[in-house]
């Protein structure tokens, strides 16, 4: 059963609906909600998406509205903010892995003119080609991290069913050379 299939008969307000319809595979142009959406990513790892579904806001606030200057500056007392956060998970490795990324992201930025601009420069790649660049570069991104990442913000293909409503939604907002 797809992600589509499955919260079609939930109702309007399920997290899963809610995600499903409003973000999951959505392009983003932020440079911080791409960011956000990484680290919601890497947490889900071991865990249901459910649970990061439920702890989306805590996300949120906890990591400073996923700036990515601001994480990037995070000292061991931020550390330590987060590790006693109960909203979020409070996982060293994870939060050590967001710390990271967000320098990381930096100088992508630098280089790239945005963390959006390396992506899209990188379109051409399959799945085994993300999956390797961003384990050169990221903590905490494995294969099935990296191919969620990029399924939930429009760079792979993948995210929802043909005869979704939500994906002809999702498919007006891109650029043609995106479409798959």
């Amino acid at each position: 059963m797809s992600y589509c299939e499955y919260v079609d008969s939930l109702p309007l307000d399920n997290v899963h609906k809610i995600y499903h319809d409003t973000q999951y595979g959505f392009p983003l142009d932020s440079d911080d909600e791409l960011f956000g959406r990484l680290l919601l990513e890497i947490n889900q790892a071991g865990l249901s998406w459910n649970t990061i579904l439920n702890k989306q806001d805590n996300f949120r606030r906890a990591y400073s509205n996923y700036s990515i200057e601001k994480v990037a500056s995070y000292n061991e007392t931020e550390i330590a903010r987060l590790l006693s956060d109960e909203g979020i998970i409070r996982n060293r490795l994870k939060i050590n892995a967001a710390v990271h990324n967000a320098k990381v992201i930096i100088d992508l930025q630098n280089e790239f003119g945005s963390f959006k601009n390396w992506l899209d420069s990188q379109r051409d790649l399959n799945l085994e080609q993300w999956v390797k660049l961003f384990k050169k570069h990221f903590k905490f991104t494995g294969g099935e991290i990296t191919k969620e990442f990029l399924m939930s913000t429009g760079y792979l293909t993948g995210a929802h069913i043909e005869r979704c409503v939500i994906q002809n939604k999702i498919l007006s907002l891109k650029p043609a050379y995106i479409r798959n």
